[in-house]
C-alpha cells in the first residue's frame, strides 16, 4: 500500500492553493505533475553540466552525453525494448506519430489502406489523413460502441491485404478505455500490416512491454509520466527504423554531408536532428525512474480504488451521466450533468480550487458519436485521494445549484 501523504510531498505544487482553495488536481489527462527529484534533475543539468551532447571532446559535453544516454538506457529497460538505438527522443507523442507518418509517405500507394480507431485523439487521426492526401491511401474507421469499446468484429472485417498500417490508441484520453492491442496487433500482423500504438494515456497507468506487445511502434509523451513538457519517446523496431527515411534534415543525423550526397548517421541518431531537448530528456529518466520507485502495482491499485470510489460518488449526483464505460478501464471518468454545459460547471469549480477539463478532449469524433458538445473529464492519478473526490462531488453539486 502506498503512503500516499509521502508521495504527496514529493509534489510541491499539491500544496499551493487557488482561489483561496487548497488545489485539488484532476487534470492529469493532459499532464500530470511534477515531483521535486524531477524539477532538480532539470536544475542539476543547467548548474552542473550544462553543455551540448555528442562528438563533443571537453568534459562537460561528455558527462551530458553520458547522462542523455544513460536515460535512453533507462526507458529502453522500462518499455523493454531489445536495443537502445530503438528508443527515439521526442518532443512528445505528436512528433512522433508524425515522424511515422512522414516515413511512410514513401512506402504507401493509392488504394492502400490505413485503419484508425474511433477512439482517437486528433493527434492520431490528422497526421494519417495528411498522409492519405498525400499518398492516396485510404483510411478506415474501428468503429465503437455505446460502453466507449472498440467493436472488434467490425475490427476483423476491416482488415484485409490492403491494410499496411493499424494505429490506434492504448488507453483513450476521453473516456479511459483500455483497448485490447495485443489483440489487434496480432491480427494485424496477420495481414502483414504494420501497428502504432499511441501510449500517451497508457504510460502514467502501466508499464508497455514492446516486446511482449510485438508493437512495430509505440510513442508517448513525458510529461504524462510526471516528466518534463517538450519531451517524448518514439520506439521503433529496429527493422522499421532503419527502413523508413529521416523525419528531419540537419546537424547529429548525419553520417557525411557534402553538396553532392548526404548519407545518414546510424540509429537512434538518424532521427535525431539538431540539438534536443538534453535537460528535459535526462528528466526523464528520473521521471521513469521515480515512477519505478512508487512501483506501477501500486499505482494501478491506487487508481482503481480512486476510479470505483470516484465513480460511485458522482453517480449520487441526480442527472449525471457517464460516458465511456467499459469493462477495461483506468482511472478517467467523464461527465455531464443533464442541462447544463460542462465549460460552466468547469469554470464555477475551479473557483473552488479544483482543476478538470472540460471539452471535447481533442476527441471530437467521440463526442459526435454521443451527440454531446464535450465532457467535463476528471482524471486521477496515484497521488489523488477520495477526500479530494469528495471535494469534487461537492463542488459539482453546488455547481448544479448554482445554474440549475
Amino acid at each position: 500500500m502506498l503512503d500516499i501523504q509521502k508521495i504527496r510531498a514529493d509534489f510541491p505544487i499539491l500544496t499551493q492553493k487557488v482561489n483561496g482553495k487548497p488545489l485539488v488536481y484532476f487534470d492529469n489527462g493532459a499532464t500530470t505533475q511534477k515531483p521535486q527529484v524531477v524539477i532538480d534533475a532539470i536544475a542539476k543539468y543547467y548548474q552542473e553540466i550544462n553543455a551540448n551532447i555528442h562528438r563533443g571532446v571537453h568534459t562537460l559535453s561528455q558527462l551530458a552525453t553520458d547522462a542523455y544516454e544513460e536515460s535512453r538506457k533507462k526507458i529502453q529497460n522500462h518499455i523493454n525494448a531489445k536495443f537502445a538505438h530503438e528508443v527515439l527522443f521526442t518532443s512528445g507523442t505528436t512528433h512522433g506519430i508524425n515522424a511515422v507518418t512522414n516515413g511512410f509517405t514513401s512506402i504507401l500507394k493509392p488504394g492502400d489502406e490505413i485503419l484508425v480507431s474511433a477512439l482517437e485523439h486528433h493527434s492520431n487521426i490528422v497526421p494519417w489523413q495528411m498522409l492519405c492526401e498525400r499518398t492516396g491511401a485510404i483510411l478506415r474507421v474501428i468503429p465503437m460502441n455505446t460502453d466507449g469499446e472498440l467493436i472488434m468484429a467490425e475490427y476483423d472485417k476491416l482488415l484485409s491485404d490492403k491494410t499496411k498500417l493499424v494505429t490506434v490508441n492504448h488507453i483513450s484520453n476521453a473516456l479511459g478505455t483500455i483497448n485490447p492491442v495485443k489483440y489487434m496487433i496480432d491480427k494485424a500482423h496477420e495481414v502483414g500490416a504494420a501497428v502504432l500504438i499511441d501510449g500517451a494515456q497508457a504510460v502514467p497507468h502501466l508499464k508497455p512491454d514492446v516486446q511482449e506487445l510485438d508493437c512495430d511502434f509505440y510513442v508517448f509523451s513525458g510529461h504524462k509520466l510526471c516528466g518534463p513538457t517538450g519531451t517524448g519517446i518514439l520506439y521503433g523496431k529496429e527493422e522499421w527504423l532503419n527502413k523508413l527515411p529521416p523525419y528531419q534534415g540537419g546537424g547529429e543525423m548525419i553520417k557525411e554531408v557534402s553538396f553532392e550526397k548526404t548519407t545518414y548517421a546510424e540509429l537512434p541518431h538518424k532521427f535525431e536532428a539538431g540539438t534536443p531537448n538534453i535537460a528535459g530528456g535526462i528528466a526523464l529518466g528520473t521521471a521513469v525512474d521515480y515512477m519505478n520507485e512508487v512501483g506501477f502495482d501500486n499505482i494501478q491499485q491506487q487508481e482503481k480504488e480512486l476510479l470505483e470510489y470516484g465513480t460511485q460518488q458522482l453517480l449520487t449526483i441526480e442527472g449525471l451521466k457517464i460516458y465511456g464505460t467499459a469493462k477495461e478501464k483506468t482511472s478517467v471518468i467523464s461527465f455531464n450533468i443533464e442541462g447544463i454545459h460542462p465549460y460552466d460547471i468547469g469554470t464555477i469549480i475551479d473557483k473552488l480550487g479544483i482543476a478538470v477539463r472540460t471539452g471535447h478532449h481533442c476527441a471530437q469524433p467521440i463526442m459526435n458519436f454521443f451527440e454531446i458538445p464535450g465532457t467535463i473529464r476528471a482524471s486521477f492519478a496515484f497521488y489523488n485521494t477520495k477526500e479530494e473526490i469528495d471535494s469534487l462531488v461537492a463542488a459539482v453539486k453546488r455547481a448544479q445549484n448554482m445554474l440549475a
